[in-house]
Formats: structure tokens, sequence, C-alpha cells
């Protein structure tokens, strides 16, 4: 762009994961322009977690509402003309949302990413390339001249759910927090080996043990089925707390135990080492931003098995998601992450 631009849309409905991969490109217009207002188009549940994000005006779309909340949201922004439009999702109701949005500039994917009509909406396009999420969300800074050089989050985390969190889990014990399901039901592992891995982790090393998850009849139920697997106590919190609490559970703890879903991706922004459990999807694309040395990885052996192709032969973003797809992955190879994740944090400690 040739000028500073005054007002800039990101259009980003969901996920929570993504919309976390979202901030650090937020900060990088930031810093380059303070005065640049912002104005990001979320999800219900996105906007919930990102509440009080400095410098951004959240608009929020519940895809629930379908065509007449997409025509309420054209006559919301209806005296709006911004400089820039970051289209940032592919779905087709995203991209349908877009078309309505007055932005002479609309910055879209690249061309073997798009789909779903995106080629439409947009008139220029991020460079091709990168692997991971995040670093490909932050491409959308170069068609602004910009460049994503370094990543912060800061996450607004408020002192009354801190506050909260510190009464769950109140002294410095070392903390494990298990997480186990993902809204992509086939990513979840199964509720012995969530068991076993827990109880590796409170009989070697001592670790208290947290079970977390929203408040679905799917969520109770997993969490159910681990306590009554587990030997060693644990801590249920499934169901008791908000976004901005489970926030502050993830940041007050020092390992977060789950599959491919938004808690691993809020953790790594607050700075809590992760043990992910990826066989369904990429970590490469999708696992833990900063540090994935402790994150299961058979995507490729998944693909070969249940797509008959080596993963580097799949679109990117491609899921592998059949029944028995995590069940590639054991308690001992997640025993062995917590160990060798459990011996950095303690070499970071010394």
């Amino acid at each position: 762009m040739l000028s500073i631009p005054e007002h800039i849309a990101i259009l980003r409905l969901s996920a929570l994961g993504d919309a976390t991969h979202v901030v650090p490109l937020v900060r990088t217009i930031q810093r380059a322009w303070p005065q640049t207002r912002l104005t990001w188009i979320i999800g219900k549940g996105e906007a919930r977690l990102l509440e009080g994000l400095e410098g951004v005006e959240f608009t929020i779309y519940d895809k629930k509402t379908g065509w007449p909340g997409l025509r309420e949201l054209w006559a919301r922004l209806s005296d709006r003309r911004f400089d820039a439009l970051l289209q940032m999702q592919l779905a087709f109701r995203a991209n349908l949302l877009a078309w309505g949005l007055d932005a002479p500039i609309r910055i879209g994917y690249d061309k073997a990413r798009s789909k779903e009509g995106h080629g439409l909406v947009v008139n220029r396009r991020i460079p091709e390339g990168g692997e991971h999420v995040l670093d490909v969300l932050g491409r959308f800074a170069q068609p602004l001249g910009l460049e994503q050089t370094t990543v912060e989050w800061r996450l607004p985390v408020p002192e009354s759910a801190r506050e909260w969190a510190t009464q769950q889990l109140p002294g410095d014990a070392p903390t494990m927090i298990v997480s186990p399901c993902s809204s992509h039901t086939l990513r979840n592992w199964t509720a012995e080996r969530y068991a076993a891995a827990a109880d590796h982790a409170a009989r070697k090393h001592g670790y208290r043990i947290a079970i977390c998850g929203g408040r679905s009849a799917l969520e109770r139920g997993m969490a159910d089925a681990i306590l009554s697997h587990m030997k060693e106590p644990a801590i249920d919190l499934v169901g008791k707390d908000t976004l901005k609490q489970m926030m502050a559970l993830l940041e007050r703890a020092d390992i977060l135990l789950g599959p491919d879903s938004g808690p691993v991706h809020i953790a790594n922004a607050l700075g809590t080492k992760v043990v992910g459990l990826y066989a369904c999807t990429d970590p490469e694309r999708s696992g833990p931003y900063s540090d994935r040395r402790f994150t299961t990885n058979h995507y490729d052996e998944a693909a070969r098995r249940f797509l008959k192709k080596p993963a580097e032969a799949l679109p990117w973003g491609k899921k592998v998601e059949f029944p028995g797809v995590m069940e590639l992955i054991g308690v001992d190879e997640v025993a062995d992450c917590i160990d060798r994740c459990v011996a950095a944090l303690r070499q970071v400690e010394r």
C-alpha cells in the first residue's frame, strides 16, 4: 500500500485456535501503524476469548443466523468504508459475507489454497508458501507492505480469571491439564489412554492432574470415563470455567495434554508447553506453533493407511479423520513426550 491505511477490516470468524493464530498479525499491524483502526468480524465464542484485545473493535457474526444475519451485518457496516479487507476465511459463508463489505483492497489466500468462491471476493493475494497456519495468516501482512517477523500474542487474561484459576489450582505444584476433546470427535484419543498418560505424569513426575473441558455431554462423558480409569487423583474442572477462566487455567499449568483443538493453541500462545496428540491432522500445519518437540506425529502413517497416499501428496489442510486413526498413538509414546517435556521444563528452572 502507498499510504498508511486509516481502517482495516479482518474477517476471520472461527475457530478458537485459528483466531488465536490471527493475533500475531494484529500485533504486526499495530506495531507498524498504531493509529490504524482495526475492525475484526468474528464469531461469538472467539469474541469472548479475545475480549479486551486492545486496539481492536469486534463485530460479531453468529453463523447460526444464516442469510438474515448476513444482511443484518451488512446493514450494520453499511456506513463503513475500509481501506483494506483481510479475507482470512475460506468457507463459502465467509466469502459471501465479504462480498457485501466496502473495501477497495481485498486481500485473500493464494490461488492454491482458494476454494468456495474465494477468488470472486478478493483482488489481491498473499504469496504462496508457508506451512503452519500461523505463518500463512501472517502472510496477509505482505500485500499491505508489511512483514510479520515477530510472533507476539499477549492474549488478554483478566485478573479476576487468574484469581479464579488460583483457587482451583492453589500453590505451585507442577500441573498437567488434560483437555481431551476436540470439536472434531475423531481427533479424540481414548479415555483409557488419557488416563494412563495422566497417571504416568502423576506417578513418575509428581504432577498434579486437572481435567478441563466444556459443558457438552461429550466432554462430560469423556471426563467421567478418564476419571474412572485413573488410579491417581485428578481435579475435575469440566464444565466449570468460562473461556477467560480456561485461559487462566492454561496459563497457570506447566503442561497441556490434548488433541488438535483450541486449547492446544491457546496454551501455546500463553507460554504453556504442549504434549499434542496428532494423527488426523498435520502438526507441521496445525501443531503448537512455538514448540512441537513433544507432539506426536502420525499424520503420514494415517494418510498412507486410510487414504493410500503419503502426506506429501495431500493438499494443504487435508484431514485424515476416520475411526481408529487416533489409536495409532500409543501410551508409551505419549509417556516419552511427557518425560522429555518435564525434563525440558526442569532444565529451564535450573
